[in-house]
């Protein structure tokens, strides 16, 4: 086990690098029941449980936690990776080598103490590794399950999901759901956050579907660049004689 050797100024640093990386990325970034997780944040620290789909999922945890929510953030993380990208360390990754025996207790004894204080959230990646988004069941570990068992705070699911639609940047899209309550069940509390997750993802895939996202709040929006709008116009004017479509 890797522990956090989180400094306050390079989190501060990061979270605003990956800000800025997420506006300049996607046309927009939306979040429905983002009240879950604030009022979760308000009653005490919680374990964030989501699917692990795309390497933007560190940035837009980084991003959602801290910048959105204001909370503490820590996450569990492959050491392999964290030897690899050991920045990561520098905002609250604790890495976790799954082939170690007992370096799986060893991080979650370090999780439930990092839960020992308000406003902290420690994210779990249940899958353990980027899974596609399509794949059913999500296939989760157990390691939010024992977290949130050993720590008896709740787990927050949430749905992450990156979606290429009519605009020249993709969307961002979060959907949070209501609180999971401990139990000292493991096996049960795993089913639990997978089935929460799942639900969460059909729903956004439902909201795509109808083209439906009244129900999401706006963090961030912009329009195309200007100068593809432009060279779109120019290359309009300049094919029109040659291609054949008729004009109204």
């Amino acid at each position: 086990m890797i522990p956090s050797q989180k400094s306050r100024a390079f989190s501060w640093w990061f979270s605003r690098h990956a800000q800025r990386r997420i506006e300049d990325a996607f046309s927009s970034a939306r979040v429905a029941g983002l009240e879950h997780a604030r009022e979760a944040l308000r009653a005490g620290p919680f374990v964030a449980v989501s699917n692990h789909t795309s390497w933007w999922d560190p940035l837009t945890v980084l991003w959602l936690t801290h910048r959105v929510l204001g909370a503490d953030l820590y996450a569990l993380m492959n050491a392999a990776n964290l030897r690899r990208l050991p920045f990561f360390g520098l905002v609250g990754a604790v890495g976790v080598d799954r082939e170690a025996p007992g370096d799986g207790a060893l991080a979650t004894a370090e999780a439930v103490r990092l839960l020992d204080a308000p406003r902290r959230v420690v994210w779990v990646f249940a899958q353990g590794d980027e899974r596609a988004i399509s794949l059913r069941p999500l296939g989760f570990r157990r390691g939010s399950a024992e977290v949130s068992r050993a720590s008896q705070a709740p787990a927050v699911p949430f749905a992450l999901r990156y979606e290429h639609g009519a605009e020249e940047r993709p969307m961002l899209l979060v959907r949070v759901g209501a609180p999971i309550a401990p139990t000292h069940d493991a096996v049960a509390l795993r089913e639990a956050h997978e089935q929460a997750v799942t639900a969460l993802l059909d729903r956004v895939d439902a909201d795509l579907r109808a083209a439906d996202l009244a129900a999401y709040e706006t963090l961030h929006a912009r329009g195309p660049s200007a100068l593809g709008v432009l060279a779109e116009g120019c290359l309009s004017v300049m094919t029109r004689p040659f291609a054949k479509v008729p004009r109204r």
